[in-house]
């Protein structure tokens, strides 16, 4: 309880972060430039009852500001390096790619049997049914599926079932698959 009402706080922390950093950012380059340029602003004059003293800081401001944003967004929309590594991760990551982890598995795997049920009489439905029943039966006989079936049969009081969507026997090789893993 303790640990998640500090992760709370941390994450709070974080999300205020940006805006004090700009605060920041705004404040000091504001007051390191004005001395350089106080000499064009008079504080004897005013502009509609403000002095022109905080036309110039607010306009350092705004300029800092307006800077700091235009280089985001430059960096963002056409120096973003990460773009092209998120990519090589998502293009790395089985996951990301040709494998399901096993919940997806049972999601797809009912989603398809109620697909196949619903349309009986589309040929192409029940071709695309079939090439997924095939991904997953494979999906059963990966290391992932024996972990987590494991894991299911060790904390729930009933093990798991013969999935209807699954391939007979697939269960309970993984079930064989998974004794035989060690942690």
């Amino acid at each position: 309880m303790q640990r998640k009402w500090f992760m709370r706080q941390y994450w709070r922390l974080q999300q205020s972060q940006t805006l004090i950093s700009m605060v920041f950012w705004c404040t000091t380059l504001t007051l390191l430039i004005w001395p350089y340029v106080s000499w064009r602003f008079d504080s004897n004059s005013t502009m509609i009852g403000i002095p022109m003293t905080y036309f110039g800081l607010g306009l350092i401001a705004f300029g800092v500001l307006f800077t700091v944003l235009s280089i985001g967004y430059i960096y963002d929309q056409f120096l973003a390096l990460w773009k092209e590594q998120r990519t090589v991760d998502t293009e790395r990551n089985p996951f990301g790619t040709y494998a399901m982890i096993p919940v997806n598995t049972v999601i797809v795997g009912m989603l398809n049997k109620v697909l196949r049920e619903q349309s009986k009489d589309d040929n192409e439905i029940q071709k695309t049914c079939a090439w997924v029943d095939q991904w997953l039966a494979w999906s059963a006989k990966q290391e992932i599926w024996a972990r987590s079936q494991r894991f299911w049969d060790e904390t729930f009081p009933e093990p798991v079932p013969d999935l209807f969507f699954m391939p007979e026997g697939s269960i309970e090789a993984a079930r064989d698959i998974g004794k035989k893993l060690d942690d």
